[in-house]
C-alpha cells in the first residue's frame, strides 16, 4: 500500500481536535495556515478547533508580535470518562509513536526502492 488513502466523508478513529493538538505540540508556534495544511482541513475549523481545545483548559496562547506562541497542557484530563485517567500527555505520546512509526516505514520504503 504505498498510496495515500483516498478523502472520504464519515468518522475517523483520531478526531481533527487529536490532530491540530499533536500539530501544536510539536511546533509551538505553528500558524493557523501551517496546522490547516498538516491536518488537511480549513483555517476556520482550526481556529474554531484552538478554541475549543482553550476553552476546554487543553491549551493556552500568547501574543508575540504578530504571532502566537501556543502553549499544551499536558496534565489535563481527556474529556470522555472511558478515557480516565489518560492525559493529554498520553495521548500525544500515543500519536507520536504512530507518527515514529510511520515515518521509518515512509524511510525503508524509500531504501527499499533502490
Amino acid at each position: 500500500m504505498d498510496r495515500a488513502p483516498e478523502p472520504h466523508a464519515g468518522w475517523t478513529f483520531v478526531t481533527n481536535h487529536a490532530r491540530v493538538l499533536a500539530a501544536i505540540a510539536a511546533d509551538h508556534s505553528t500558524r493557523v495556515r501551517d496546522i490547516a495544511v498538516r491536518c488537511q482541513l480549513t483555517e476556520r475549523a482550526v481556529q474554531k478547533i484552538i478554541t475549543d481545545l482553550e476553552d476546554g483548559g487543553y491549551l493556552t496562547h500568547t501574543r508575540e508580535g504578530r504571532s502566537n506562541l501556543y502553549r499544551v497542557r499536558p496534565d489535563t484530563l481527556l474529556r470522555h470518562p472511558a478515557d480516565t485517567p489518560a492525559t493529554v500527555a498520553d495521548l500525544l505520546a500515543l500519536l507520536a509513536l504512530h507518527d515514529a512509526a510511520r515515518s521509518t516505514t515512509a524511510t525503508a520504503d524509500v531504501h527499499n526502492e533502490y
